[in-house]
């Protein structure tokens, strides 16, 4: 049986090791901040596939619920990091047009955080003194009403900002994005005048990025998905031709600011030669 003094120690040592091994991490982080910092390559455009809500509440043992609510205050998190290196574009999905066809009460609670998360962005400081233009992408005919309101005021408070462009993606598809492009390019060819054989005939690539939903910003030049999981998932199959890719392996709600650095090291270490 062990002493009551002998189990006072064992809990002081392993507070003094959870210390150490806290300050070894800190030092290490910052180091790894200074070193990213100072390379001075950062993404012109990051999308991040933020991967690994439920999974990460069924590995706590709690409501999936508390997982999307962990989720959204690293979402707040991760933004601040962007906007403290200066990273101009930042796209993160959030709800993809699969998701939608999930249980209908998860996606009745998904839509309450959404109406909820846009009103806080709108009034958040962060926003306002950074001047960060939020725009939501994808497809949102079917989505409540107090949700496409949420949105739009979202959208309008900072529609006139002219510092880092936050694209939240939700309802969002990479084919359901190639496929509204193509229909409105067809449909501005058909407005001028122009016949079926006239568009066959001359369509090029950039007829149908200027359509997209990031029309007007870089392609993003690196992507992050949390989760372990190594596939795209339809994320902007169109701007991710030359697009590097990160496959982080842990939840999101559990994505440390060490794993972020460790990441655009990573990036900030490859050759990027676009197919030639």
């Amino acid at each position: 049986m062990t002493r009551p003094p002998l189990k006072a120690a064992l809990r002081t040592a392993k507070k003094t090791r959870d210390a150490a091994r806290g300050a070894l991490l800190w030092g290490y982080e910052q180091r790894l901040a200074r070193a990213v910092k100072s390379h001075g390559k950062l993404p012109r455009h990051l999308g991040l596939i933020l991967d690994g809500n439920r999974r990460y509440a069924r590995a706590l043992g709690v409501e999936r619920e508390l997982g999307y609510e962990f989720g959204i205050d690293k979402a707040h998190e991760v933004l601040q990091w962007c906007l403290e290196l200066g990273i101009p574009a930042v796209t993160i999905w959030v709800l993809s047009t699969d998701n939608v066809a999930r249980d209908p009460e998860e996606v009745r609670h998904l839509m309450g955080l959404f109406d909820r998360e846009a009103r806080n962005l709108a009034r958040d400081p962060r926003i306002h003194a950074n001047r960060v233009r939020v725009r939501a992408i994808g497809q949102h005919h079917d989505f409540p009403v107090n949700v496409l309101d949420a949105l739009r005021e979202l959208e309008e408070k900072t529609a006139r900002y002219d510092g880092m462009l936050l694209n939240i993606a939700v309802g969002y598809g990479g084919r359901e994005e190639i496929v509204d492009a193509v229909k409105q390019h067809l449909s501005a060819q058909a407005a001028a005048g122009g016949t079926l054989e006239h568009v066959v005939a001359h369509l090029k690539p950039e007829h149908i990025s200027a359509h997209l939903y990031t029309a007007g910003i870089p392609d993003p030049d690196f992507i992050i998905r949390t989760s372990g999981e190594i596939r795209l998932s339809g994320f902007m199959l169109w701007q991710s031709v030359y697009s590097e890719y990160y496959f982080c392996d842990v939840y999101w709600p559990g994505f440390r600011r060490v794993d972020f650095l460790r990441a655009l090291r990573d990036f900030q270490g490859r050759d990027r030669r676009f197919g030639k």
